[in-house]
């Protein structure tokens, strides 16, 4: 019987695939026996993990480009094609955060930074739109292809504090429901486009917001556990089986979902 989960021999991108939760699902793609892309403006940090992955068998090459620059991803596609001859599957999961476009307990929404918070939606909205029509005119050529944007449960119940961060992935998610209309009747059900929100992990970015100087919780931290019913933070190995699944055959059936990973906290209320 078919394997519908079986991935090897896909061409994977995955922008920002070498941030905390990127490394993980890059890595795990290329034990699938996947053909890794990872795609960020750190030469260092991609060539690294590309080390790293080859280290243990796998396959993966680094393209580097800023993720809002069409033209540099233009390249990258070139690159790509040149050395894979094919692109099966896109993750856009290149995002982040800034200070000016967050809006502390002592500060009111007038305190917002307005140039912080456009940096903010152009890394998180237009740095998944622009990869997305700079690969999809590949798939939408052969004819299949899979998308998936990295959304957050900032987008589904509005966050205190992250206001810039919030409003972007709400519409990645929003972006995400229109791709899949757009895509699949204008190119063929062959091309299907999701997104998987995930709930409360560890990164770089949140982790002093989360965390004492000591290692213990922080407040917000703590508010977070009590409306989180598996009361723990997520893992990055929690999202290995939820990306796995919309990016194989497993979901051909499926496009224009948000899958939530997150412990049960958008379910939780009291």
């Amino acid at each position: 019987m078919e394997n519908l989960f079986d991935i090897s021999g896909k061409v994977i991108i995955i922008t920002g695939g070498y941030g905390v939760l990127g490394k993980g699902i890059s890595m795990y793609l290329a034990q699938q026996g996947a053909k890794v892309v990872i795609i960020g403006r750190s030469n260092e940090a991609g060539e690294g993990l590309v080390r790293e992955i080859k280290k243990q068998g796998g396959q993966a090459i680094f393209a580097q480009a800023d993720v809002t620059d069409k033209a540099m991803l233009e390249e990258c596609k070139k690159h790509i094609l040149n050395t894979y001859g094919k692109i099966d599957v896109l993750i856009n999961a290149a995002g982040g955060n800034m200070p000016g476009a967050t809006i502390s307990p002592n500060q009111t929404i007038f305190d917002l930074n307005i140039d912080a918070m456009k940096t903010v939606v152009e890394l998180n909205l237009f740095g998944s739109v622009i990869p997305t029509m700079v690969f999809a005119s590949e798939m939408a050529s052969q004819k299949y292809g899979v998308i998936l944007n990295f959304s957050s449960e900032s987008s589904l119940r509005p966050l205190t504090r992250v206001a810039g961060y919030g409003v972007a992935k709400a519409a990645v998610n929003n972006f995400t429901q229109y791709m899949a209309g757009e895509l699949s009747m204008k190119f063929g059900n062959g091309i299907r486009i999701n997104a998987v929100a995930p709930g409360f992990f560890l990164t770089t970015q949140n982790k002093a917001l989360m965390l004492n100087p000591d290692g213990s919780l922080s407040d917000r931290a703590k508010s977070v556990m009590a409306h989180t019913p598996f009361n723990r933070f997520g893992e990055p190995e929690d999202l290995f089986g939820t990306v796995h699944y919309l990016i194989s055959d497993a979901s051909k059936f499926v496009t224009g979902t948000v899958a939530v990973v997150d412990g049960g906290f958008n379910a939780f209320t009291i």
